[in-house]
C-alpha cells in the first residue's frame, strides 16, 4: 500500500483518473494514484504552504531518526541477550527488520516532498516505492501472527508446546515476508516515474483503464493489508477472553501464568497502536473510492498528519516494548549504559539456578514442557 505525503488543493475524495493519488511521495501519493498535472504545475499555490511543507518534511527526518534508533536498538538486545530469543520476541524481531528497512526510505519521500520532484532515478523509485508499501503489509501480517501465538499460548499452552518454538518461528517470518512480497507485486510492477514540466515524479503508473485498476488496487490494500488480518486479531482476542472467563486458563506456576499476561497485554497494546496509526489512513483511502468529499484546508492538513501518523507508528514500537516489557527495559538500559554491563546476564543465571529446582519438583508438566514454556513467554 502506497503511503505518502499529498499535498493538493482542489483534490476530492471522488476518484478522477487526472488526479489518481499514489503514495511514495512526498509529492503526493496517495496509496498509489498518479498526480493531475494541475496539481504539479501549481504545487505552490494549491497545496500546503511553504512553512507547511519545511515541517513535514522535518518530521519526517525525526521519524526515521527515532524510528531507525529505536528499531535498532530492539534487533541488537534480541540477537544480544539468550534470555530476549523468545518466541513472542522473534516475532517482535521480524517486526522491527521490517521497520529498519521502511524508516531507511523514509529520507527519499522527505527529500521529494521537499525538492518537489524526483531526483534518484527509475530504478531505486522502484526499490523505495516496494520497501515503503512492503512494510505495511509485513506489520499487519507479523501482528496478525503474533496475536494467534498469543492465543495458543495463553488457551492452549501445553498443546502448542511443539508448534511454539523459536525455529518454527523462524520459518513463519519467512513465509510471511514471502507472503507479503507476493500480495505486494502490484506495486513493483507498476512503480515507476512520470515526467512533468517541474521534473521528473515517483508514483505508481497504472495502465489503462486506469479507474479500473485504482479502485481495485483501494479495495485489495485495504482488504488484505488492514480488515481481514486486523478481523484474525480481533478473533483471537475474543477467544482468549471467552476461554479465560468461562472455563479459566490453568497453567502450572504462578511465574508462568504472570509472564503470559504480560506478554499478552504488550502484543494487544501494540496491535491497538498500530490500528490508531493506520485506521484513519485506510478511512481517507477507502472514502477516495466510495464517497465525494469536497476538500477544504483543513481536510488537507488533517490527511498531511494521517500521513506523518501512519509513518510514526514504525517508530512507537519500541517505545512501548520499553515501558511494557521488563526485560526489554533491562536490555536497553543495559545497552544504552543505564546501568551495569552485564546485568540481564547475571539475572539470566540467578533466574536458570532458581528453576531448576522447581523443573524437578512439579510432577504436572515435563521437565521439556517447563523449559519451552519459560523461553515462550519470559519477558
Amino acid at each position: 500500500m502506497e503511503l505518502g505525503i499529498y499535498i493538493m488543493d482542489s483534490w476530492t475524495f471522488s476518484f478522477s483518473p487526472s488526479n489518481l493519488p499514489s503514495k511514495l511521495s512526498g509529492l503526493p501519493m496517495y496509496d498509489g494514484i498518479n498526480i493531475s498535472e494541475e496539481v504539479l504545475r501549481n504545487e505552490t499555490d494549491q497545496s500546503l504552504t511553504n512553512t507547511s511543507t519545511a515541517v513535514i518534511t522535518f518530521m519526517y527526518f525525526v521519524v526515521c531518526a527515532i524510528g531507525l534508533c529505536g528499531n535498532a536498538l530492539v534487533i541488537y538486545v534480541i540477537l544480544r541477550y539468550a534470555k530476549m530469543k523468545t518466541v513472542t520476541n522473534i516475532y517482535i524481531l521480524n517486526l522491527a527488520v521490517a521497520d529498519v528497512l521502511f524508516m531507511l526510505s523514509l529520507p527519499f519521500i522527505a527529500i521529494q516532498l521537499a525538492l518537489v520532484h524526483w531526483p534518484f532515478g527509475a530504478a531505486l523509485c522502484r526499490v523505495v516505492m516496494t520497501v515503503d508499501s512492503l512494510n505495511q503489509f509485513t506489520s499487519i501480517f507479523c501482528l496478525m501472527v503474533m496475536s494467534i501465538d498469543r492465543y495458543l499460548a495463553v488457551v492452549h499452552p501445553i498443546k502448542s508446546t511443539k508448534w511454539r518454538k523459536p525455529r518454527v518461528a523462524k520459518t513463519i517470518n519467512l513465509v510471511v515476508w514471502v507472503v507479503s512480497f507476493v500480495v505486494n507485486l502490484p506495486i513493483v510492477i507498476y512503480s515507476g516515474l512520470i515526467t512533468k514540466p517541474d521534473g521528473c515524479f515517483c508514483t505508481i503508473v497504472w495502465p489503462e483503464p486506469q479507474e479500473t485498476y485504482y479502485t481495485i488496487f483501494m479495495f485489495y490494500t485495504f482488504f488484505l493489508g488492514f480488515f481481514l488480518p486486523l478481523m484474525v486479531i480481533c478473533l483471537c482476542y475474543l477467544c482468549i477472553i471467552i476461554k479465560v472467563k468461562s472455563s479459566g486458563v490453568r497453567v502450572s506456576s504462578s511465574k508462568r501464568r504472570q509472564s503470559e499476561k504480560r506478554v499478552t497485554r504488550m502484543v494487544s497494546i501494540v496491535v491497538a497502536v498500530f490500528v490508531f496509526c493506520w485506521l484513519p489512513f485506510y478511512i481517507f483511502n477507502v472514502t477516495s473510492v466510495t464517497g465525494t468529499i469536497s476538500t477544504t484546508p483543513f481536510l488537507r492538513s488533517m490527511f498531511a498528519f494521517v500521513v506523518v501518523l501512519g509513518y510514526a507508528n514504525s517508530c512507537a514500537n519500541p517505545i512501548l516494548y520499553a515501558f511494557l516489557s521488563e526485560n526489554f527495559k533491562k536490555s536497553f538500559q543495559n545497552v544504552l549504559c543505564l546501568k551495569k554491563a552485564g546485568a540481564l546476564d547475571d539475572a539470566e543465571r540467578t533466574s536458570s539456578k532458581q528453576n531448576k529446582p522447581r523443573i524437578m519438583n512439579e510432577p504436572t508438566e515435563t521437565h521439556n514442557t517447563l523449559l519451552n514454556g519459560d523461553l515462550q513467554t519470559s519477558m
